[in-house]
C-alpha cells in the first residue's frame, strides 16, 4: 500500500474559521418546517408546537447561522403573510415547489426556534428580489429590527415580540441567475436592483451584513461574467456573494462522485479570483468573501418529475434523500473543502437541516434520527474551530472521468486555541485502506486523544427509520503519536476526525 504524507506546521495557515461556516438552511420546502421542525400535536412539542426531539439533534449537530426561509421559495414570499395572528395568515401557492403554504410557521416562530436551539444560532434572513423588491426589503427589515415608535415596528410589537430581532445578515434575493426562479433577472438587471436594495437597508443601519446573489453553479453558462457583473454594481455595498453546490452521482460514476470536493474547490478559487479582480479594477482594498449557502450532497436528477407530479399539497414528502455511507464521506470531502477556504469562505449553509436533503430525519407522530451524514458535520463543528493550517498532500492517486487524476486522500487540519489539533481526513479509495503519516513539525503534540472513523463494509448501508442507528463513527485504536509523528490507517471508502494533544 502507498501512503499518503503531510506536514503540519504553526508558521503556515490558511485563516480563522467563522463559526458561520457551519451554518444550515431552513427554507418552507416539503417538510423541512411542517413534521420537520414544528409539528403541534407530536408528543415532544412544546406549547409553541416546536419538535423538542428535533431541537435536542438540532443543537448536537452544532449549526450556528440558519438561513431562512429560502431558497427559490424566498422569490414569492410576502413576508407579512407570515406575522400577526396565526388564524389570520392566508394560505398562499408556492410557484417554486408547487406546494400550499399555510403560513403557520412564520418570522416570529422561526426566531423563537433560533433562540431555543441556543445562543449559536443566528437568524440569516432572505429578501424577496424576485416579484418584489427596494421597499419590500426594507420594510421588513424595519419591522424585525426597529426597536419602536414606527408602524411596522409597533406592529411587531403588537404581534407579541417586544423586542427587536436583530438580524444582521441578509441574502439580496436568491439564485437570480437561474430561469427557474420565479422573477429571474440578467446579471445587470439583479446588479441594479441589489445595489438598490443595499443602499436603502444601509439607511437604515449601516452594520447590516449583506450577501449579493452569484451564480446557482460553475456549471452555468452565466458563470464569472454574472459575479463580474453583479460585483461592478455592488462592490462596495455588499460583503459576501454567494455559491451554491450539490453533487450526486451521475451514470454509475462513483468514482468521481468522491472527488467532488475538486470541483467545489474549483469553483471557491474561480470565484475568488473574480471578486479580486473586480476589487482590482475599481481599485478598491475591499476583499469580498463568500457565503456558501447551499451546498449539500442531493439526488437532483429526480427532483423534476417528483415536483412537477403535485397538485398544490402542503408539506408534502418532498426531496428526502436517504443518505449511504458512500454519500457521507463525500459530505465530508465537502466540509473539507469548506475548510481548506476560511479565509475566504467565512459563512456556508448546508442545504437543508430537517428531512429536506438533511442531516436529520422525522417521522409525523414518531421519532427523528441522524442520518449518515450528521456525524461528519457534527464532529466538525465541534471540533472544527480556530486557525486552519496548511495542508498539502503528498498522495497515492486515483483516475476519475470529471476530474482526471486525483488524489485518493483530501484532508484538513484546525488548531484550536488551547494548542490541540484536528486532523479531518477522507479516504477516497473504495476498496483499499490508506496509510497515513503526519509530520508534526512545531507542533507541541504528543498524544491521540480520538480517531473516529465512519465506513462501513457494505457502503450503501443507512439510517433509516427501522434501523435509526445502522452507521455511527467508530473508534480506531492503532493511531499513534511518537516524537512528532503521526502514524494511521483510513479505512476504505471513510471519514475520519483524528484529534490530537
Amino acid at each position: 500500500m502507498q501512503t499518503a504524507r503531510f506536514t503540519l506546521d504553526p508558521a503556515f495557515t490558511v485563516g480563522k474559521v467563522n463559526p458561520r461556516l457551519f451554518g444550515s438552511f431552513v427554507e418552507h420546502l416539503g417538510r423541512c418546517v411542517y413534521t420537520g421542525i414544528f409539528e403541534p400535536g407530536h408528543p415532544t412539542a412544546d406549547d409553541a408546537g416546536l419538535r423538542q426531539d428535533v431541537l435536542d439533534l438540532v443543537r448536537e449537530l452544532g449549526v450556528t447561522a440558519v438561513r431562512y426561509p429560502g431558497g427559490n421559495f424566498v422569490s414569492g414570499y410576502k413576508w407579512e403573510d407570515s406575522v400577526g395572528p396565526v388564524d389570520q395568515r392566508p394560505r398562499r401557492l408556492d410557484l417554486a415547489w408547487r406546494t400550499t403554504e399555510s403560513n403557520r410557521f412564520g418570522l416570529s416562530e422561526y426566531i423563537a426556534f433560533l433562540k431555543k436551539v441556543g445562543p449559536q444560532a443566528e437568524p440569516m434572513m432572505a429578501v424577496n428580489l424576485g416579484t418584489r423588491g427596494v421597499a419590500e426589503a426594507i420594510e421588513l427589515q424595519e419591522y424585525a429590527n426597529h426597536p419602536s415608535g414606527t408602524e411596522l415596528s409597533d406592529r411587531r410589537i403588537g404581534h407579541g415580540d417586544k423586542d427587536p430581532f436583530g438580524i444582521r445578515l441578509w441574502c439580496l434575493g436568491n439564485e437570480m441567475d437561474g430561469p427557474w426562479q420565479t422573477g429571474h433577472k440578467t446579471a445587470k438587471e439583479y446588479g441594479r436592483l441589489a445595489a438598490e436594495t443595499a443602499r436603502a437597508m444601509r439607511q437604515i443601519d449601516s452594520s447590516v451584513e449583506l450577501v449579493a446573489c452569484g451564480s446557482s453553479g460553475q456549471a452555468m453558462e452565466t458563470f464569472a461574467e454574472w459575479e463580474a457583473t453583479v460585483l461592478e454594481e455592488t462592490y462596495d455595498l455588499v460583503d459576501y456573494i454567494s455559491l451554491h453546490a450539490y453533487y450526486e452521482p451521475l451514470d454509475g460514476d462513483v468514482d468521481s462522485f468522491l472527488a467532488s470536493a475538486v470541483d467545489m474547490e474549483s469553483f471557491i478559487d474561480n470565484v475568488v479570483a473574480t471578486c479580486d479582480h473586480v476589487g482590482a479594477r475599481l481599485k478598491s482594498k475591499k476583499k469580498i468573501n463568500l457565503s456558501f449557502d447551499e451546498w449539500n450532497v442531493w439526488y437532483l436528477s429526480r427532483t423534476e418529475a417528483q415536483v412537477s407530479a403535485l397538485d398544490w399539497p402542503e408539506a408534502p414528502r418532498l426531496l428526502e434523500d436517504n443518505y449511504s455511507v458512500t454519500d457521507a464521506v463525500v459530505f465530508g470531502s465537502l466540509l473539507i473543502a469548506l475548510l481548506r477556504h476560511a479565509d475566504r469562505v467565512t459563512v456556508a449553509c448546508l442545504a437543508q437541516l430537517v428531512n429536506v436533503i438533511a442531516p436529520i430525519m422525522t417521522e409525523p407522530g414518531g421519532p427523528a434520527w441522524r442520518q449518515t451524514t450528521f456525524f461528519p458535520f457534527a464532529q466538525a463543528s465541534k471540533h472544527g474551530r480556530g486557525e486552519v493550517l496548511d495542508v498539502r498532500v503528498d498522495s497515492p492517486t486515483y483516475e476519475t472521468k470529471k476530474y482526471g487524476e486525483t488524489d485518493l486522500l483530501h484532508a484538513t487540519a484546525v488548531r484550536a486555541d488551547d494548542g490541540t489539533v484536528t486532523v479531518f481526513a477522507v479516504n477516497r479509495s473504495r476498496t483499499e485502506a490508506l496509510p497515513l503519516e503526519v509530520a508534526l513539525g512545531a507542533l507541541d503534540l504528543t498524544r491521540v486523544v480520538e480517531h473516529s472513523a465512519l465506513a462501513d463494509t457494505d457502503p450503501d448501508a443507512r439510517n433509516t427509520l427501522t434501523d435509526p442507528e445502522r452507521v455511527t463513527p467508530h473508534g480506531i485504536d492503532t493511531t499513534t503519536l511518537t516524537n512528532g509523528h503521526l502514524t494511521a490507517v483510513l479505512e476504505p471508502l471513510s471519514w475520519n476526525m483524528i484529534r490530537l494533544a
